[in-house]
């Protein structure tokens, strides 16, 4: 029998050491491959033949791929370990590299945008197989491009503009100094540091954490609160007022590719099922023994006083192929390659890099994971979660490059449904005691994953439009604290100091509207699960055929190919069915 250890991983399928002539040579090859396709330049045409235009797309293909390799390489050995200067001053040159190549050949793309005419765009579009919905989606963001010259000067004042506004919330708040009083100590702390006290099992230890962050946002939330003004205007002057995007939220799901109707309905049915979580607090309540929880203890952990089981690395690994193979043993096939070929770092020490990833670099190579691997329960589902991820490439390794990442909100799809499946494979081997830990950080997870961060986007479009409308920052946090309220019913207590916590969602000022994403990739996987419990092995080669599209599909074609209609609530409806199930069991155990 083979017994799996933790160690670190193998990355010599991508690059040759980076002192060796061999990797001075590969640097060589994408550098020359870069200046010839810029000889391209002149022959673009949009009256070009299909057979030209997909020799030019290879091309493309073929330089992301070594770029991918070589700076794959750099950022995984600076992963592994962030401390080497060699692997820092390597990934700075690397990313150095990947700028000037992109710039090289970015020409390409926008006289794919901008130049060609509607009638030879269908053409060629028709003619690109599983391209074709990638150089359409393309065309599609174009729609809402402005002339260069324009373009020129929103990137310039950008800088100096929405940008600086970003980096600015940034340095204000990462350099705010936090002072906790533990015991009869005061601690001075970075905000990770707080954020771990949260969830402390004291009560007094979580208010006061709580209390320490919001009470400094508190404090500056003149500035901070100017900021987000600010931001949200230029999102809503530049996107609907000068390119025309119908409502603020638009222009992220066009980024996205999905439908303003399908996130419509997402958040419908978030906002109608709140009540299923509220169950779950009131439940978490009890086994806490405490009569109502607080918004301080929402992330207590709820079986402090239940001896956690600890899990050897050999076991785990293996009963994470096992819930994959009773699905399919492709799946277990692809998950079992990553191991094979020693594509994963698993050993935890000083200087690697914290949490956990799979990188896919090019569809011809396996991808690497990172873990930490420490023993806990949450290890052993995390293993699952990234594996999930590269069994998620492997089933799209036929695809080309440009299309084998599944698009953002598809992109949790597989590492969710990989952690269902242990799930459910274990759940019926452990002890009742175990099963509640297990049951109650999993609904924990789904709290967080699905229902805040759709309630979350539910805050930002009333926010958005309010801002538009003019406001004040007291008003903004009234938004804020009768949205907590709408979430949490009466399940919860919810004091004023939280009307404040909407400044302290980085997202909001980063990205905003990227939210969604998380619960749509969560409760998507949990719909799929609740078919496969109704369709048992039928429903396998659907799943594996919606994994295998990559990114050469729109969501909601890809799905309605499977009879997935994401664009109606009832689909959404059915991961909620999940949830509820869960909560029932986890009752049934108090």
């Amino acid at each position: 029998m083979h017994q799996y250890q933790l160690g670190t991983w193998d990355l010599s399928e991508l690059a040759k050491n980076p002192k060796s002539p061999a990797f001075q040579k590969q640097i060589q090859e994408l550098e020359n491959q870069a200046k010839k396709f810029e000889k391209v330049k002149s022959k673009l045409d949009p009256k070009m033949t299909s057979k030209k235009f997909m020799e030019i797309l290879n091309q493309v293909e073929e330089i992301s791929e070594k770029m991918s390799k070589i700076g794959g390489y750099a950022s995984l050995s600076y992963s592994s370990d962030t401390q080497s200067d060699e692997a820092t001053s390597l990934m700075t040159r690397m990313s150095k590299l990947g700028s000037d190549i992109s710039n090289k050949i970015l020409f390409f793309d926008l006289w794919w945008k901008t130049q060609v005419d509607e009638k030879n765009a269908k053409r060629l579009i028709k003619d690109a197989g599983e391209l074709s919905e990638y150089l359409a989606h393309k065309r599609l963001i174009a729609k809402y491009s402005l002339s260069e010259p324009e373009e020129r000067i929103i990137n310039t004042l950008d800088v100096t503009g929405i940008s600086a506004l970003v980096k600015l919330y940034d340095k204000i708040t990462n350099a705010f100094e936090y002072q906790m009083k533990i015991g009869n100590k005061t601690k001075k702390m970075t905000r990770e540091e707080l954020t771990n006290y949260v969830r402390d099992v004291n009560g007094k230890i979580r208010e006061t954490a709580y209390k320490t962050i919001l009470g400094k946002y508190t404090e500056n939330k003149g500035v901070v609160g100017e900021i987000y003004q600010n931001i949200v205007l230029n999102w809503k002057d530049e996107g609907i007022e000068i390119r025309g995007y119908k409502t603020p939220i638009s222009m992220r799901n066009i980024g996205n590719d999905v439908d303003d109707k399908t996130i419509e309905s997402l958040l419908l049915v978030c906002k109608k099922n709140a009540p299923v979580f509220q169950k779950f607090f009131v439940q978490k309540a009890k086994m806490l023994k405490m009569k109502k929880l607080r918004r301080y203890d929402i992330y207590a952990p709820a079986a402090a006083n239940i001896k956690e089981k600890n899990y050897s690395y050999n076991k785990s690994v293996k009963l994470v192929f096992e819930s994959l193979g009773k699905f399919s043993n492709t799946l277990e096939d692809f998950a079992r390659k990553v191991f094979n070929e020693n594509h994963i770092d698993s050993s935890v020490r000083q200087g690697k890099r914290d949490g956990a990833f799979c990188s896919t670099l090019t569809p011809k190579i396996t991808p690497y994971v990172l873990v930490n691997f420490t023993g806990k329960s949450r290890d052993v589902f995390t293993l699952a979660h990234e594996l999930g991820h590269a069994v998620h490439s492997q089933a799209a390794q036929d695809r080309s490059i440009l299309v084998q990442d599944a698009p953002l909100p598809l992109a949790e799809t597989a590492s969710t449904f990989s952690e269902l499946l242990l799930y459910d494979n274990i759940s019926d081997k452990i002890s009742d005691d175990e099963k509640k830990i297990m049951l109650s950080e999993k609904i924990d997870d789904l709290y967080a994953t699905i229902l805040r961060q759709s309630f979350f986007t539910i805050f930002e479009i009333d926010a958005h439009k309010q801002i538009g409308n003019g406001t004040t920052i007291d008003e903004i946090s009234k938004t804020y604290l009768q949205n907590l309220k709408q979430q949490f019913g009466k399940s919860v207590d919810i004091s004023d100091d939280f009307a404040i916590e909407w400044s302290c969602i980085p997202h909001f000022y980063h990205t905003p509207f990227y939210c969604y994403a998380y619960s749509f990739g969560n409760l998507l996987a949990l719909s799929l699960f609740q078919r496969y419990k109704k369709e048992g092995q039928d429903f396998v080669p659907a799943y594996i055929d919606i994994l295998a599209a990559g990114g050469s599909k729109k969501p909601e074609k890809l799905l309605l190919e499977h009879g997935l209609d994401i664009r109606s609530p009832k689909f959404w409806q059915e991961g909620f069915n999940y949830v509820n199930e869960q909560v029932k069991v986890l009752s049934s155990l108090n």
